[in-house]
């Protein structure tokens, strides 16, 4: 079972438990000190609890089989990494996907006064979020929604990083695909509840 670090004292996260042969190593903290220099450009702000989402999509042949990866970091610390198949779909919706899944485990742990910063290397989905670039995809559009609502109820900032930079998410995308890991119940009725199917 996967070690779980600095988790607020009413909550815990709920990790599937993993055979040997499956399970992800914890990150090493020389791991743990590159993700930190990748994004230490991001603004320092007070912050109750500061959380770094790191969340990539990916999709072998674009539309083809795809998959979407999240790796979170809770004040410096790793806190959680998941990886999810989502059938063939397209390198940026894979993205969108991504952020929400990594948006939806996380709003059940942030509370007022913490800072959640997403980081990603997807300059489409970072320009859209911040309004720099138009949302022609219809495809898109639905998943651009909830994504920015939900960045709005947990006070999030998106920032962009190189590929090289966002390898731990990457890793998880593409585990999602090999693993065939089905995404949560519950994302799914979030998403129908939002017009969106699955």
């Amino acid at each position: 079972m996967m070690k779980q670090l600095h988790l607020f004292e009413a909550v815990s996260l709920v990790v599937e438990p993993q055979d040997q042969s499956s399970a992800e190593k914890k990150p090493s903290s020389e791991q743990n000190s590159k993700q930190e220099q990748e994004t230490r450009s991001i603004p320092k702000k007070s912050c109750s609890t500061h959380w770094k989402l790191f969340v990539d999509g990916a999709s072998r042949n674009n539309p083809g089989p795809a998959g979407a990866g999240f790796y979170l970091l809770q004040d410096s610390a790793f806190a959680a990494k998941k990886g999810y198949y989502l059938g063939s779909r397209t390198n940026n919706q894979a993205e969108y996907f991504a952020l929400l899944l990594g948006l939806h485990f996380l709003k059940n742990y942030v509370k007022p006064g913490d800072c959640v910063h997403i980081i990603s290397d997807s300059q489409l989905l970072v320009r859209q979020l911040k309004g720099e670039y138009k949302i022609k995809s219809p495809e898109l559009r639905p998943l651009y929604v909830l994504a920015h609502a939900l960045m709005q109820v947990l006070r999030a900032e998106i920032f962009h990083v190189l590929r090289a930079d966002n390898e731990h998410a990457d890793r998880m995308a593409n585990k999602g695909i090999d693993t065939k890991r089905t995404v949560p119940e519950d994302f799914i009725k979030m998403l129908h509840a939002h017009g969106i199917s699955w």
